[in-house]
């Protein structure tokens, strides 16, 4: 019965029935109006069921977080997370300062232990937890809790950094604000960390704290300019403009970049040049990228931020171990760099130590069985942490540990799969042999080999440019940088099969005769490069490969693989001075020298080498218009000209890769 059925039955009269019709909840009249509340009217509280304060119990943990924030000398202070396993007296501290949430590293899983938490990247797990050791992790200043202002790669107090502080300092300053307040430690501090963190783990040996006793930089960025994340030698690595998008534009990495092509060939192809492309997106809010922009070339302001430089002029207080990848797909460079700088300083053969793997960037602190295509035969990585890693640390960080038998450079030696110990790098070997510097010269007819060219011999072997067809660095379609826990395969990229290159007409292919013999190399692979362009700039992409035979007994996939060993680009315009762009002289044969990168490998009999050689590597690397401009990055459409390159290889015009031969004594 409804309440006018009521209201009728007991007949009330017309005007109290339409005050009641007006008072009534839902009245048709003001069906959706919300009912008027006299300011005055109180009605009782529902309590919240959620406390103040909430503190956990951590029943069970294995350890017991803190979570800290840490003065500066200039007042700002740093969010530090320090993960201290139960019971821990006299435990040594692992340093890792980061870009990358030190919150997020230290908290993979919903898991009361330790291993749990630390199990992702840039954290080496099972030496970390197996050794007891306290662990800590910062937020490096304006990223994620920590105050501040953000540079990226902040550099060092001088003519690029005009304020009291760097990374050097807030490392100092980390250093004695542990030592003093946290007391289960025994008052030592190691330091470590992968790429950007690799960097700040060098940046920690500027004035190091004297409780610093030990540092494992792996990867680090050291030269953006020459060969490490940003340029190739002048050519600009576009691929990581996502990184500077979503780096820089927040704190916390909340802005992400997007992608609007499947294939990201096409996303950069569509965009013209990169300038344009950062425009369309935005990115030109963003401090960094303002500076790519303003210093294409290696002027003061790469060169005062470059960490072997640095390093090369302090003294070397701290023992360190440079961890390089041999496939590493973004700090191929600075790593050698570093241990080139400081090695001759390390007079006793005792403080400077390199261990170089097959691996990708931080694959050390992962498997490290296979790569893309090949196979190790074992965990590589799982090795050198058990047997070199874990009793390195020990030696410099706990009383009473046992001296540790890690030799001054441990090698991995691709195409063989065998760890060497050698003195020093590049050595080849433990003793009876030596590195000789040995031409490999292109050759007639695509040829290859130890002869120098005769006065017979063609001279020179082209190939058109186009860059409305630039070759890809890798198979289309090209997917964006990223990691195999995100569906990618950017790590593999650089152990490809080279064959979808040697197919094109833009891509010179030199090879050599089936070897009968095992040729071994150790150190930096020069290209020796004369070539002449008809345009008025071009780039030069050389690559160093290792030919399978044409059938491999057990791995049918791999017969005719293309493995490529080593390999880098040169940008034209920088050929007379890196410091300045300038014009190539049309048609004119010129020498283009330049490094490659560090390569320890076996070409096995019944192998070939090759040499390709090209003028684009794209997405990953910027267009080259092949007509000069004064800054690629706003090259217009009308500047992309086709080229005719010319390699040659006659007497007096000799191009060849300067191999770092291993010989016997």
């Amino acid at each position: 019965m409804t309440r006018t059925d009521v209201v009728r039955t007991l007949k009330v009269p017309a005007l109290l029935l339409t005050l009641l019709a007006l008072a009534a909840p839902g009245a048709a009249q003001n069906q959706d109006a919300p009912t008027a509340v006299s300011p005055t009217t109180t009605y009782p509280d529902l309590p919240s069921e959620t406390p103040a304060v909430f503190t956990p119990t951590f029943d069970g943990f294995d350890h017991v977080r803190r979570e800290v924030m840490i003065p500066m000398r200039d007042g700002v202070r740093l969010h530090t997370v320090i993960l201290v396993p139960k019971g821990a007296a006299g435990a040594p501290m692992l340093l890792t300062r980061t870009p990358y949430d030190a919150t997020a590293l230290t908290s993979h899983t919903k898991s009361s232990h330790l291993g749990s938490a630390l199990a992702g990247y840039d954290n080496a797990v099972d030496v970390i937890v197996d050794g007891g050791y306290i662990r800590v992790v910062q937020d490096i200043r304006g990223k994620y809790g920590s105050e501040g202002d953000y540079v990226m790669n902040r550099p060092l107090r001088g003519p690029q950094n005009p304020t009291p502080v760097d990374h050097a300092t807030d490392t100092w300053d980390t250093i004695e604000w542990l030592v003093t307040n946290v007391p289960e430690s025994n008052g030592r501090v190691g330091i470590l960390g992968i790429s950007y963190d690799g960097f700040l783990t060098l940046m920690a040996l500027v004035d190091p704290h004297p409780a610093l006793k030990v540092a494992v930089p792996m990867n680090p960025m050291v030269d953006g300019w020459i060969g490490d994340d940003w340029f190739h030698y002048g050519a600009f690595r576009q691929q990581g403009m996502d990184y500077f998008y979503e780096q820089e534009a927040t704190r916390k990495n909340e802005v992400e970049w997007w992608t609007s092509h499947f294939d990201d060939y096409d996303m950069f192809m569509a965009a013209g040049s990169a300038g344009e492309l950062g425009r369309r997106r935005g990115l030109e809010q963003v401090g960094f990228w303002r500076k790519i922009l303003e210093h294409p070339a290696y002027d003061a302001f790469w060169r005062d931020q470059a960490v072997d430089r640095a390093l090369a002029a302090e003294p070397l207080k701290v023992p360190v171990m440079l961890v390089h990848g041999l496939w590493d797909q973004e700090d191929i460079y600075g790593d050698i760099a570093v241990y080139k700088a400081i090695e001759p300083k390390d007079t006793d053969n005792d403080m400077v130590y390199l261990v170089m793997g097959p691996w990708n960037h931080g694959q050390q602190i992962k498997d490290g069985s296979s790569l893309g295509a090949l196979d190790f035969g074992s965990d590589t990585a799982l090795s050198y942490r058990r047997e070199i890693l874990g009793p390195f640390l020990a030696r410099y960080l706990k009383d009473g540990a046992p001296a540790a038998d890690v030799p001054p450079v441990l090698a991995f030696e691709t195409g063989t799969n065998l760890w060497r110990r050698l003195p020093a790098w590049p050595a080849g070997c433990a003793e009876g042999c030596r590195v000789r510097p040995t031409p490999l010269y292109l050759g007639a007819g695509l040829g290859l080999g130890f002869a120098a060219p005769t006065a017979d011999d063609e001279t020179f072997d082209e190939y058109i440019s186009d860059p409305a067809k630039p070759v890809p660095f890798r198979a289309r379609p090209i997917q964006p940088t990223g990691y195999e826990d995100e569906g990618l395969t950017w790590p593999e990229w650089l152990v490809d099969d080279q064959r979808e290159a040697s197919g094109r007409t833009d891509v010179l292919v030199f090879t050599s005769d089936y070897l009968t013999e095992p040729l071994k190399i150790s150190g930096e692979p020069i290209a020796n490069l004369v070539a002449a362009t008809s345009g008025t700039d071009s780039d030069w992409v050389v690559k160093l490969i290792d030919v399978y035979p044409d059938q491999v007994a057990g791995r049918p996939a791999m017969g005719g693989y293309q493995l490529m060993v080593s390999a880098d680009i040169f940008r034209g315009r920088y050929r007379e001075s890196l410091e300045r762009a300038a014009p190539v002289a049309a048609g004119e044969p010129l020498l283009y020298r330049f490094a490659l990168p560090t390569a320890n490998h076996v070409f096995l009999p019944g192998h070939r080498i090759m040499v390709q050689v090209q003028s684009s590597w794209f997405p990953l690397y910027d267009r080259n218009p092949q007509t000069f401009v004064p800054s690629i990055f706003w090259a217009e459409p009308g500047d992309y000209k086709k080229a005719t390159q010319r390699v040659y290889h006659s007497p007096g015009r000799e191009s060849f890769i300067e191999l770092p031969l291993v010989v016997a004594d």
